[in-house]
């Protein structure tokens, strides 16, 4: 299994212009509550625990991600779980209001990620590697906090590891990239 800098990595060589990520804020967390919307429907009362596809699916993924990151992967837990909490509710909304919410989130989310990578000049990273997908939600939170200064040192393992500075760059306020 990768670990979370090989992951993380490898989604860094897809993502070095700086515009290219401040797409991604917008648009991976609108693609994810967009798919956990759509996956709202159907829910089963399970003890006092309503339970959906997008339960089911977010646990899935937040048990990967505690195992590549236990501090990360609470963050995507606690986010995820937000998520799965509002598809609930818009899937108890009529099927107008909940197809609408759903497919609007997941096209204009992934309008953003086509415009991010017409300013890279590269393919999203799922195009070659499926776990891109399940990687990208990681990579914005990970990132996220790299903005706020935390987790330094697996910044530096990514920053080595990929031959990127496109991390240092944005949060020094850089204009543009330095590609090696």
């Amino acid at each position: 299994m990768k670990t979370l800098v090989d992951q993380l990595s490898q989604y860094a060589l897809y993502h070095r212009d700086k515009r290219n990520i401040a797409t991604h804020f917008v648009g991976i967390p609108m693609i994810v509550l967009g798919v956990a919307i759509l996956l709202g429907r159907p829910q089963f009362e399970v003890g006092a625990m309503a339970l959906s596809p997008a339960a089911i699916v977010a646990a899935v993924a937040c048990l990967y991600y505690l195992i590549l990151s236990l501090p990360l992967g609470l963050i995507m837990s606690v986010l995820f779980g937000a998520a799965v909490y509002c598809s609930h509710a818009l899937a108890a909304e009529s099927t107008g209001i909940w197809l609408g919410a759903g497919i609007g989130l997941f096209v204009v989310g992934w309008i953003f990620q086509f415009v991010g990578h017409y300013y890279e000049g590269k393919k999203p990273a799922f195009v070659d590697d499926l776990m891109g997908l399940a990687i990208g939600p990681l990579f914005v939170v990970a990132e996220a906090c790299f903005m706020l200064g935390m987790f330094r040192t697996l910044e530096a393992d990514i920053v080595a590891r990929s031959g990127e500075t496109h991390i240092r760059d944005m949060h020094s306020g850089a204009s543009g990239s330095v590609k090696h």
